[in-house]
């Protein structure tokens, strides 16, 4: 499989919305309602909000966004279809959205994901992210582990 190529994308493109779908799904079936944190496709197309797609030979295979919160930023919506896990489409969404936070100089970059995503806790920690405490509006859960990055 090729390299994977980052863009900014559309939400509401049907491939994306596919890929959040199955995203939602997901964690609709991993965890309580009460502990998902995802955002709509009308939320992921509002102000402040980077949307950006995997695409391969023209076919869209992941997705993330990078909130923008004032003093930091954070990662939203990672996500890769099955098919493409391992090929490098995560870690490339990953870099794409640390290199646009630098570029907006933010000082930091946060997450929130969730307790048994274990691929997740390695991509974020190969990447250089730390664990750390609820931030913004987030409360301490179990079921959620909290991470940074310093820029």
């Amino acid at each position: 499989m090729n390299q994977p190529v980052i863009s900014s994308g559309d939400p509401r493109d049907p491939a994306a919305t596919e890929l959040l779908r199955q995203s939602h799904e997901l964690m609709d079936r991993l965890f309580p309602s009460e502990a998902n944190h995802y955002l709509s496709v009308d939320a992921l197309c509002g102000p402040g909000i980077d949307f950006f797609v995997a695409r391969v030979e023209g076919q869209t295979i992941g997705c993330a966004a990078l909130a923008h919160r004032g003093d930091y930023g954070e990662v939203k919506s990672m996500f890769v279809a099955e098919s493409a896990r391992g090929t490098g489409a995560g870690q490339a969404l990953l870099a794409h959205i640390e290199q646009v936070a630098r570029d907006a100089d933010l000082p930091c970059l946060r997450l929130e994901t969730g307790d048994t995503l274990h691929a997740a806790h390695r991509l974020y920690e190969r990447a250089g992210f730390e664990y750390t405490g609820p931030f913004g509006n987030y409360r301490p859960d179990p079921i959620s582990l909290f991470m940074e990055k310093k820029l």
